[in-house]
């Protein structure tokens, strides 16, 4: 067993994008701008969707909740990079990485399983319309949710249970700006092989098997569409590349880090940029504007601040 002593280290020191000065001043201009249009965004789709009945319907639950996880995921690393390129004080403490950890784990696995929701929500309106509404229930969707956050929450605490009481001397720096698994387990003074293989048997083969699986789901939606109607293929394809989008952006950054997770070149970090800063602006963009039930729910919130406005 490990010692107990592996807390030696009491803070680590992030690398973070870029040491070239120029190149920083460039990154906080950039993630404060995108954050602040991330905040607002996903605020919009859920306060849209929350307080239009018009949008009560099982997909807007779920993107709704999507919009959520992503503004969560977002809030836990890019305020925190926005911090350091602003001061330069680029630590973190050693509980703090932990915590970054399990919520960056928990809300990663809760994505995945929503994202598998939201395919099986688009199979069933596709592909079984007339039963939509009875398969996909509000019980449905709420079963759907706790799952999502349930494996996300069991994903997160197996992983770290076994990494929690490696050892750790020396040294401290993560060549990242946020702190996750792969980085956390080099740092440790003892073999981690076996650890290192955890991690990618868990989150790489969970991340691999979600997106292929993904995937399959919608070539056999717009093959089925196509087999009954060839000219429906185009409209499903339409919905579903919005999904495809999403898919695509979300899991090639999380497989290329956990399947390949100690590379030698350092490039996950800048594809981590895609999960916490591109992905989150998108959906909301990808949801509101190519959707035409958004775009009225849209007109009908500001009609309706308007009016509050004008009587006040």
């Amino acid at each position: 067993m490990y010692e107990a002593n592996y807390s030696e280290v009491s803070q680590f020191v992030f690398l973070g994008l870029s040491t070239y000065r120029p190149v920083q001043h460039f990154l906080l201009a950039f993630s404060t701008v995108f954050y602040v249009t991330i905040v607002l965004g996903n605020l919009l789709v859920v306060f849209t969707v929350t307080f239009d009945p018009y949008l009560h319907s099982p997909m807007y639950f779920l993107l709704a909740n999507l919009s959520f996880i992503d503004l969560c995921l977002s809030t836990l690393t890019v305020p925190k990079m926005i911090s350091d390129l602003q001061s330069g004080h680029r630590t973190i403490s050693f509980q703090g990485c932990v915590i970054q950890i399990f919520a960056l784990h928990v809300l990663g696995g809760s994505e995945m399983v929503l994202l598998v929701s939201m395919a099986l929500d688009r199979y069933v309106a596709i592909c079984k319309p007339l039963h939509y509404l009875t398969i996909m229930s509000p019980q449905m969707c709420i079963l759907l949710l706790s799952g999502a956050w349930a494996v996300g929450l069991i994903h997160s605490v197996t992983q770290l249970a076994f990494v929690i009481h490696l050892p750790f001397c020396g040294p401290n720096e993560i060549d990242s700006f946020y702190c996750d698994l792969p980085w956390f387990i080099k740092l440790a003074c003892a073999d981690t092989y076996r650890m290192e293989f955890m991690v990618t048997a868990n989150s790489g083969l969970i991340s691999m098997g979600t997106f292929f699986s993904l995937l399959i789901s919608y070539v056999f939606i717009l093959v089925t569409v196509w087999k009954r109607s060839s000219g429906g293929l185009s409209k499903a394809f339409s919905t579903l590349s919005a999904h495809i989008t999403v898919v695509v952006l979300f899991f090639v950054p999380c497989i290329f880090v956990y399947v390949w997770p100690f590379p030698s070149v350092p490039v996950d970090k800048f594809l981590a940029i895609l999960d916490f800063v591109i992905t989150p602006i998108l959906n909301p963009i990808i949801y509101t504007l190519r959707n035409k039930d958004m775009k009225m729910a849209l007109k009908r919130l500001s009609s309706q601040l308007l009016s509050l406005r004008m009587i006040s």
